[in-house]
């Protein structure tokens, strides 16, 4: 598992499965707090019109690929972000998965589970821009 800190610092592109349109919720809110840091954020749901469908539909190489989606998918999130190339599984605070642990480690991803990626940034003063 890689520390929160070293992701943030070698990465600079995130696409997040489940990001949400509503800023209310932390789907929404965080992948924008990332965005206005720096970040360059792709959000990833199916049923938004101004995101991709899939992790599959990314346009750029992926990095991190930051889970808002239940434990239950986690494998099968994981699974997408090896297939699609991905450097990073991040899954969120609340979020873990040993079989999503496995499948990013024994593909090389770096992995971070049951945190908070603005959180972890703003711990750490860790800005993109």
């Amino acid at each position: 598992m890689s520390s929160p800190e070293e992701v943030l610092r070698k990465y600079s592109r995130v696409a997040v499965v489940g990001a949400s349109s509503n800023p209310d919720k932390a789907a929404g809110n965080v992948p924008a707090f990332l965005q206005s840091i720096g970040w360059d954020v792709t959000p990833v749901n199916p049923t938004r019109d101004d995101a991709v469908a899939s992790l599959a539909d990314v346009p750029q190489p992926l990095e991190v690929v930051d889970v808002f989606r239940p434990a239950e998918e986690a494998p099968e999130i994981a699974r997408a972000a090896v297939a699609a190339g991905a450097k990073a599984l991040w899954l969120q605070l609340g979020i873990t998965s040993d079989e999503a642990r496995r499948i990013a480690e024994e593909a090389g991803l770096d992995y971070v589970e049951d945190a908070c990626m603005a959180a972890e940034s703003r711990r750490t003063g860790i800005r993109k821009g």
